[in-house]
Protein backbone atom coordinates (compact mmCIF):
# COMPACT_ATOMS: atom_id res chain seq x y z
CA UNK A 1 0.00 0.00 0.00
CA UNK A 2 1.41 3.39 -0.91
CA UNK A 3 0.91 6.15 1.64
CA UNK A 4 0.11 9.48 0.06
CA UNK A 5 -3.13 10.99 1.38
CA UNK A 6 -2.91 13.91 3.85
CA UNK A 7 -4.97 12.03 6.46
CA UNK A 8 -2.55 9.11 6.21
CA UNK A 9 0.44 11.38 6.82
CA UNK A 10 -1.39 12.92 9.78
CA UNK A 11 -2.21 9.46 11.15
CA UNK A 12 1.44 8.42 10.92
CA UNK A 13 2.62 11.48 12.85
CA UNK A 14 2.07 9.99 16.32
CA UNK A 15 4.35 7.37 17.96
CA UNK A 16 1.49 5.36 19.50
CA UNK A 17 -0.19 5.03 16.10
CA UNK A 18 3.10 3.79 14.67
CA UNK A 19 3.38 1.26 17.51
CA UNK A 20 -0.20 0.12 16.87
CA UNK A 21 0.72 -0.55 13.25
CA UNK A 22 3.79 -2.48 14.43
CA UNK A 23 1.63 -4.54 16.80
CA UNK A 24 -0.94 -5.30 14.10
CA UNK A 25 1.63 -6.46 11.57
CA UNK A 26 1.21 -10.18 12.36
CA UNK A 27 -2.33 -10.76 13.63
CA UNK A 28 -5.56 -8.93 14.40
CA UNK A 29 -6.10 -7.69 17.96
CA UNK A 30 -8.71 -5.98 20.10
CA UNK A 31 -8.37 -2.60 21.78
CA UNK A 32 -7.87 -4.34 25.14
CA UNK A 33 -5.20 -6.68 23.77
CA UNK A 34 -3.34 -3.79 22.15
CA UNK A 35 -3.54 -1.66 25.32
CA UNK A 36 -2.04 -4.50 27.36
CA UNK A 37 0.65 -5.27 24.77
CA UNK A 38 1.74 -1.64 24.42
CA UNK A 39 1.28 -0.71 28.09
CA UNK A 40 -1.12 2.08 27.10
CA UNK A 41 -4.52 3.22 28.32
CA UNK A 42 -7.46 1.56 26.57
CA UNK A 43 -9.08 4.95 25.81
CA UNK A 44 -5.90 6.23 24.14
CA UNK A 45 -5.62 3.07 22.06
CA UNK A 46 -9.27 3.34 21.00
CA UNK A 47 -8.77 6.97 19.93
CA UNK A 48 -5.65 6.23 17.90
CA UNK A 49 -7.25 3.17 16.28
CA UNK A 50 -10.11 5.44 15.17
CA UNK A 51 -7.62 7.83 13.55
CA UNK A 52 -5.85 4.93 11.80
CA UNK A 53 -9.18 3.52 10.65
CA UNK A 54 -10.32 6.88 9.25
CA UNK A 55 -7.03 7.06 7.33
CA UNK A 56 -7.67 3.54 5.95
CA UNK A 57 -4.50 2.18 7.58
CA UNK A 58 -6.40 -0.36 9.71
CA UNK A 59 -9.78 -2.01 9.35
CA UNK A 60 -12.07 -4.19 11.44
CA UNK A 61 -11.14 -7.77 10.60
CA UNK A 62 -13.83 -9.41 12.71
CA UNK A 63 -16.06 -9.13 15.73
CA UNK A 64 -16.94 -11.31 18.69
CA UNK A 65 -19.84 -11.09 21.11
CA UNK A 66 -18.75 -10.62 24.71
CA UNK A 67 -20.76 -9.83 27.87
CA UNK A 68 -23.25 -7.24 26.65
CA UNK A 69 -21.18 -5.95 23.76
CA UNK A 70 -19.24 -6.58 20.62
CA UNK A 71 -15.47 -6.82 20.63
CA UNK A 72 -13.79 -5.65 17.43
CA UNK A 73 -10.56 -7.09 16.05
CA UNK A 74 -8.39 -4.61 14.16
CA UNK A 75 -5.93 -5.48 11.43
CA UNK A 76 -3.58 -3.50 9.21
CA UNK A 77 -5.01 -2.71 5.81
CA UNK A 78 -1.81 -3.83 4.11
CA UNK A 79 1.12 -6.04 5.07
CA UNK A 80 3.54 -3.46 3.66
CA UNK A 81 3.04 0.28 3.70
CA UNK A 82 5.36 2.38 1.59
CA UNK A 83 5.75 6.08 2.16
CA UNK A 84 6.98 7.33 -1.22
CA UNK A 85 7.66 10.86 0.01
CA UNK A 86 8.27 10.71 3.78
CA UNK A 87 7.38 13.76 5.83
CA UNK A 88 9.40 14.85 8.86
CA UNK A 89 6.54 14.44 11.37
CA UNK A 90 5.87 10.84 10.32
CA UNK A 91 9.55 9.95 10.32
CA UNK A 92 10.03 11.52 13.77
CA UNK A 93 7.00 9.61 15.10
CA UNK A 94 8.27 6.34 13.63
CA UNK A 95 11.72 6.82 15.16
CA UNK A 96 10.12 7.76 18.52
CA UNK A 97 7.99 4.59 18.31
CA UNK A 98 11.07 2.50 17.57
CA UNK A 99 12.87 4.14 20.51
CA UNK A 100 9.95 3.15 22.78
CA UNK A 101 10.06 -0.40 21.42
CA UNK A 102 13.83 -0.58 22.03
CA UNK A 103 13.35 0.71 25.57
CA UNK A 104 10.78 -2.01 26.31
CA UNK A 105 12.68 -4.87 24.67
CA UNK A 106 13.28 -7.74 27.09
CA UNK A 107 16.54 -8.71 25.38
CA UNK A 108 19.64 -6.84 24.29
CA UNK A 109 19.07 -4.78 21.16
CA UNK A 110 21.43 -3.85 18.36
CA UNK A 111 21.49 -0.27 17.18
CA UNK A 112 24.25 1.20 15.09
CA UNK A 113 24.56 4.38 13.10
CA UNK A 114 27.39 4.35 10.62
CA UNK A 115 28.25 6.91 7.99
CA UNK A 116 29.86 5.67 4.79
CA UNK A 117 31.20 7.47 1.75
CA UNK A 118 29.48 5.79 -1.20
CA UNK A 119 29.05 6.58 -4.86
CA UNK A 120 25.42 6.86 -5.99
CA UNK A 121 25.74 3.45 -7.64
CA UNK A 122 27.12 1.78 -4.51
CA UNK A 123 24.46 3.48 -2.35
CA UNK A 124 21.69 2.17 -4.64
CA UNK A 125 23.21 -1.34 -4.59
CA UNK A 126 23.50 -1.30 -0.79
CA UNK A 127 19.88 -0.14 -0.47
CA UNK A 128 18.68 -2.89 -2.80
CA UNK A 129 20.71 -5.52 -0.91
CA UNK A 130 19.37 -4.40 2.47
CA UNK A 131 15.77 -4.35 1.19
CA UNK A 132 16.20 -7.83 -0.31
CA UNK A 133 17.74 -9.17 2.91
CA UNK A 134 14.79 -7.94 4.97
CA UNK A 135 12.17 -9.01 2.41
CA UNK A 136 13.61 -12.52 2.17
CA UNK A 137 14.11 -13.07 5.90
CA UNK A 138 12.32 -16.28 6.75
CA UNK A 139 10.06 -16.14 9.79
CA UNK A 140 9.93 -18.83 12.45
CA UNK A 141 6.79 -20.37 13.90
CA UNK A 142 4.05 -18.18 15.44
CA UNK A 143 5.10 -19.10 18.98
CA UNK A 144 8.45 -17.30 18.54
CA UNK A 145 8.97 -13.68 19.64
CA UNK A 146 8.53 -10.87 17.13
CA UNK A 147 11.63 -8.79 16.36
CA UNK A 148 11.64 -5.35 14.76
CA UNK A 149 14.03 -4.51 11.95
CA UNK A 150 14.60 -0.92 10.92
CA UNK A 151 16.76 -0.22 7.90
CA UNK A 152 17.51 3.31 6.77
CA UNK A 153 19.84 4.42 4.04
CA UNK A 154 19.99 8.14 3.41
CA UNK A 155 22.39 10.69 2.06
CA UNK A 156 23.53 13.25 4.61
CA UNK A 157 22.64 16.82 3.74
CA UNK A 158 25.57 19.00 2.82
CA UNK A 159 26.65 21.25 5.68
CA UNK A 160 25.64 24.88 5.40
CA UNK A 161 27.80 27.79 6.42
CA UNK A 162 27.17 31.51 6.35
CA UNK A 163 30.85 32.22 5.65
CA UNK A 164 31.13 29.86 2.72
CA UNK A 165 33.85 27.82 4.45
CA UNK A 166 33.61 24.06 4.06
CA UNK A 167 32.77 22.22 7.23
CA UNK A 168 34.46 18.86 7.71
CA UNK A 169 32.67 16.17 9.64
CA UNK A 170 33.79 12.72 10.67
CA UNK A 171 31.72 9.92 12.11
CA UNK A 172 32.75 7.23 14.50
CA UNK A 173 30.93 3.96 14.09
CA UNK A 174 30.38 1.69 17.07
CA UNK A 175 30.23 -1.35 14.83
CA UNK A 176 29.40 -2.79 11.42
CA UNK A 177 25.73 -3.62 12.10
CA UNK A 178 22.87 -1.46 10.83
CA UNK A 179 20.02 -3.57 12.16
CA UNK A 180 17.63 -3.26 15.03
CA UNK A 181 16.69 -6.74 16.05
Amino acid sequence: MEIGAPEQFAALSHPLRQRLLFALSHRPATTSQLAAQLDAKKGNVAHHLKVLREAALVHIAGTRQVRGGTEQYYQRTARQMVVAEPQAAGTAAMLAAVAQELDRSPVETHLTLRHLRLSPTKARELGETLAQLVDEAEEDAEDQPVHGVLVALYQQALPTSTTGARIESRSISPGPSSWIG
